[in-house]
């Protein structure tokens, strides 16, 4: 089995798929690697994560087939930084390692990992995998490209509540309003996180997320699934819309909240986090807290997203 590298080139939608694979000791993959080339891929090698981590950078293979247990840098972390960095976050990474306990599969799956195969390898299985995860990754490429030309602003995020990827349309919307993303993205996964708890996710397919000059509307265009996928991906739409209300506005459309609690109500519209709230207003946690379950009360909510949506529906409703 050869295993010195091909030139470092991104391989047109014409040509063979190429996949890389990783490998420490490499001479145990010759029937793969031979497997491979009789299907019709184009195979490369190497034995350590680093430079597993150079070569999909330069040549950005179409697959990665990754061991897990290697010395210095093994699989998993390799993986960590694959998925970190926007040139090589979208190739599928498949796990073939001897490491078969379940903490180990579950390592794999939560580090990117789009699949996990044990040692001594079934080569036809792996075939099967393989063939079934390109042709899922091109699809996704394909939609993306699609998305990228309606000029649509769509965020990918995965069940947690995390961009997996985003439009260019997305990326001037975020880059434009919002610079700095830890907020944003602690919103996004609050919002996730109150899906998950609700005994009806149709009521929160909406959020919004308002910056100094302007309100981004959040629309969940896949449906909530109950029963989670690892490898789950939901669409989120974004819109512009006019800025979040004062709270004298808040009290027009709400008489029943305190000045405090429109105070706390006006900071939640902006997407800002129970600790952001008790620092601006300087409040202890404890305190917005208390707030926020009598602002639930009286509006007739159970978290923070729908007394969000709540206001947003009286705001339309009014115009």
């Amino acid at each position: 089995m050869s295993t010195q590298h091909v030139s470092f080139q991104q391989a047109s939608p014409n040509e063979q798929a190429v996949i890389l694979i990783v490998d420490d000791v490499p001479e145990n993959l010759g029937l793969l690697h031979e497997s491979l080339d009789q299907a019709g891929y184009r195979v490369l090698v190497t034995t350590d994560g680093l430079s597993a981590i150079e070569i999909a950078h330069r040549c950005l293979p179409d697959m990665i087939l990754l061991d897990g247990n290697m010395p210095h840098m093994d699989g998993f972390e390799s993986c960590i930084q694959l998925k970190a960095s926007p040139i090589t976050q979208f190739i599928p990474v498949i796990f073939m390692t001897g490491l078969s306990e379940t903490e180990h599969i579950v390592r794999g799956f939560q580090v990117g990992g789009v699949d996990y195969v044990t040692k001594p390898l079934n080569i036809e299985e792996v075939l099967a995998r393989v063939k079934t995860h390109l042709a899922h990754a091109k699809l996704l490429q394909q939609q993306k490209q699609v998305i990228d030309a309606t000029e649509t602003a769509i965020l990918a995020l995965d069940v947690h509540g995390k961009i997996v990827w985003k439009t260019q349309k997305a990326s001037e919307l975020l880059n434009q309003y919002l610079p700095e993303l830890e907020s944003f993205e602690a919103g996004l996964k609050a919002w996730f996180s109150d899906l998950e708890q609700e005994k009806d996710p149709k009521k929160l397919t909406s959020c919004s997320y308002s910056t100094p000059s302007q309100q981004l509307q959040l629309l969940l265009l896949t449906p909530w699934e109950s029963e989670q996928s690892v490898a789950k991906n939901y669409l989120i739409q974004i819109k512009t819309s006019t800025p979040a209300l004062e709270m004298a506005d808040i009290l027009k459309y709400c008489p029943q909240l305190t000045q405090r609690e429109a105070e706390v109500m006006h900071w939640l519209l902006l997407g800002k986090t129970n600790k952001d709230i008790a620092e601006i207003l300087e409040l202890s946690p404890r305190t917005v807290n208390k707030h926020l379950e009598h602002i639930f009360e009286k509006l007739c909510v159970e978290n923070r997203t729908a007394a969000v949506a709540h206001i947003n529906s009286l705001v339309q409703e009014f115009h």
